[in-house]
């Protein structure tokens, strides 16, 4: 089953930073490219990042450009989220998933999503 397990969520005050994690047992990451989504309270779950297999591409929603950052260490099995100066609307439960693609220019939110959804990790940005 191709399930990731997400982990490094918490509580952060606005202005913040926090880094979250992606890992999996049993699947070699660097043979998918890797998204990350999130589902704000209320709201539908959206695609805010992915990077391609060898790390080389990645694209950003525009809510969260300049401010996250993917990146994967293939050696560690594993793919990181850094999150620099979060807001309040980055309160979020967030998810990691293998996806489809993820070339240059592919819109976050329109990635097709292979396998299912893990228990996700909690980000709540709060004063």
């Amino acid at each position: 089953q191709l399930q990731l397990v997400e982990s490094g969520g918490g509580l952060v005050q606005p202005g913040g930073s926090l880094r979250l994690s992606c890992a999996a047992s049993g699947v070699i990451l660097k043979n998918f490219h890797i998204s990350w989504f999130r589902q704000a309270p209320g709201k539908e779950r959206e695609g805010i990042t992915c990077i391609s297999k060898s790390g080389t591409v990645t694209n950003y929603a525009d809510s969260v450009k300049g401010r996250f950052t993917i990146s994967r260490d293939n050696a560690e099995n594993a793919v990181y989220l850094q999150m620099n100066s979060l807001k309040l609307e980055d309160t979020a439960v967030y998810y990691c998933v293998p996806v489809l693609t993820c070339y240059t220019g592919d819109s976050p939110a329109s990635l097709t999503v292979l396998g299912s959804w893990g228990q996700g990790t909690q980000v709540m940005v709060s004063s």
